[in-house]
């Protein structure tokens, strides 16, 4: 075929799906906009990473923890980090929950670890905690000034409204070793139990958790809220559910995607009401564009060789993969 034919036949391809896009008043790039990647970051570190944060004052300041006493810090949205030094002393901490609100923040980490700032993370206190906690810190929120919900392995919640002097708690009796974990936004949680064979839900005001039964032989690996009313379960063996609205007992039909090979999946996070991302090992990634309904895998992350055993979007056009050996993938559209 002739060159000049070819290209201006591309020209002419080009300028018509312009045209369209300005008549549905859609700006020149807004279809290359739509196209996003997930790109691997350098890290200065082969730790397991367990969780990520961002100051809201500044939403390019954040922090990157994991196994190791592992502390990364960005100011650039996640481009580059840098180690910082806590002054623990000897102790090898396993941090596994970072939360912020406004600049003040929270680290929960193992063994017994509770740590506050309240200058976007350039000072760090160590608080103390009571030896007679049930169970070890495992995720915490900051709610406001000077306030914070703590929880631990086995369910205890706990809440402080004075940088940690005082706790009150929130529940009457713990639920058990748990595996995960999950706090919503309105402050509902979602306790898996360690050996995945039930699950367990609390709402504020409720005196204690509220045991579920699970649907099926497939062992619950994670589960936690939709931005919908309903509720996601991961179960062993690369299945996941969905349930009704506004519920926790009844589940539409189970779904196994083909994509996801039958490797077990470790995470779910929206992007918005339509883009779901589920992560799990063997470097796993599955997207959704429908809300849920059908699922593709991104094959372009498969040579990674590390097992995902996160994924959270800090905002629609954000996102991050946490994963072991130091893996960090990021998120941006193109």
């Amino acid at each position: 075929m002739n060159r000049k034919f070819w290209r201006a036949s591309i020209a002419l391809v080009l300028s018509v799906i312009l045209s369209f896009g300005l008549i549905l008043g859609l700006a020149p790039n807004s279809i290359a906009a739509e196209q996003a990647v997930w790109q691997k970051v350098e890290l200065p570190t082969k730790a397991n990473l367990l969780d990520i944060g961002f100051t809201e004052t500044n939403p390019n300041h954040g922090w990157l923890i994991g196994t190791e006493s592992t502390l990364l810090e960005t100011n650039d949205g996640g481009k580059n980090w840098a180690t910082r030094q806590l002054g623990l002393g000897e102790g090898n901490y396993r941090f596994v929950s970072i939360n912020f609100n406004g600049n003040e923040g929270w680290i929960a980490g193992k063994p017994s670890l509770l740590l506050h700032t309240e200058d976007g993370g350039q000072s760090w206190t160590r608080i103390g905690l009571s030896s007679k906690l049930p169970g070890e810190p495992t995720l915490v929120n900051a709610l406001g000034s000077h306030s914070a919900e703590l929880a631990t392995d086995v369910g205890a919640i706990y809440r402080t409204q004075d940088n940690g002097q005082n706790w009150k708690a929130l529940v009457t009796q713990a639920v058990g070793a748990v595996r995960n974990l999950y706090r919503d936004r309105d402050g509902r949680y979602i306790a898996v139990s360690a050996k995945g064979n039930f699950y367990s839900t609390w709402s504020p005001g409720d005196a204690a958790w509220l045991q579920h039964n699970r649907n099926s032989s497939r062992r619950v690996q994670n589960m936690g809220y939709t931005p919908d009313g309903r509720t996601w379960m991961l179960n062993r063996g690369g299945r996941l559910q969905f349930s009704e609205v506004g519920t926790v007992d009844a589940w539409e039909k189970p779904q196994n995607p083909k994509s996801a090979k039958g490797i077990g999946l470790l995470d779910l996070s929206y992007q918005d009401t339509e883009n779901v991302w589920v992560t799990g090992g063997s470097s796993t990634l599955l997207h959704s564009t429908d809300g849920g309904k059908n699922w593709v895998r991104e094959e372009s992350l498969d040579a990674v060789g590390a097992n995902f055993y996160s994924v959270d979007f800090v905002s629609q056009d954000r996102g991050f993969i946490l994963g072991q050996t130091g893996t960090l993938l990021a998120y941006s559209k193109k």
